[in-house]
């Protein structure tokens, strides 16, 4: 981030912050990806660096507000929404950062697609159907198909709206990427579903 893009946003300390924080994600992901341990599960150290991003990212958006462009910057904005993606252990926070972001949109502050993605995976994580079809995962086909959805029609005129590809269309670049990255249907895919089932169960996406 150089210091041209520092000096056109309020809070320059803050935008370095949360790209570091993405930086740091980003390259545990990598290390798990090269040591084939991404997909088995959310991994211990995983879960371990997401919870400690959202506790920082949550203290700083109690001082700013939500991590707009014009408040941290573009990289920085778009770190912050990743970061929020992945603290599923945390879905008050998760929650609470929807209804902040739906305000962001709503002023043209922040980018629509982001909001579109963080409803989808708030759903699915509370097991409702996705307005948006932004998130996968394996069927009991043996196939990586998006989760559950409302209507096929209404999902792809929401993606049209935001300027998205077709479900089908992005179905076929994600399994194009899980092959790219060795990502495989878990080898006992019901246990996989009971232990996802139980860790929703424990932090508070399901009773």
């Amino acid at each position: 981030m150089g210091d041209v893009f520092l000096k056109n946003m309020i809070y320059p300390k803050i935008a370095k912050r949360i790209s570091a924080m993405k930086d740091a994600d980003l390259a545990l992901r990598e290390k798990l990806v090269q040591s084939g341990q991404l997909f088995e599960g959310y991994h211990p150290e995983m879960e371990q660096l997401h919870l400690r991003h959202a506790e920082i990212l949550s203290q700083l958006i109690d001082r700013i507000g939500y991590p707009t462009i014009e408040k941290v910057g573009e990289e920085a904005s778009e770190a912050a929404w990743m970061l929020i993606q992945h603290a599923i252990s945390r879905p008050e926070f998760m929650i609470k950062c929807r209804t902040l972001l739906e305000a962001a949109v709503s002023e043209n502050k922040s980018n629509p697609i982001h909001l579109a993605y963080l409803t989808d995976r708030i759903a699915v994580l509370s097991s409702q159907p996705q307005q948006y079809g932004t998130q996968f995962d394996w069927d009991e086909d043996g196939n990586l198909s998006p989760n559950r959805y409302d209507d096929l029609d209404e999902v792809n005129s929401r993606r049209k709206a935001l300027g998205l590809n077709s479900l089908d269309e992005q179905t076929i670049l994600m399994r194009i990427q899980a092959q790219k990255e060795n990502h495989s249907f878990p080898v006992d895919f019901e246990r996989r579903k009971l232990q996802y089932d139980g860790w929703r169960k424990k932090v508070g996406w399901s009773t």
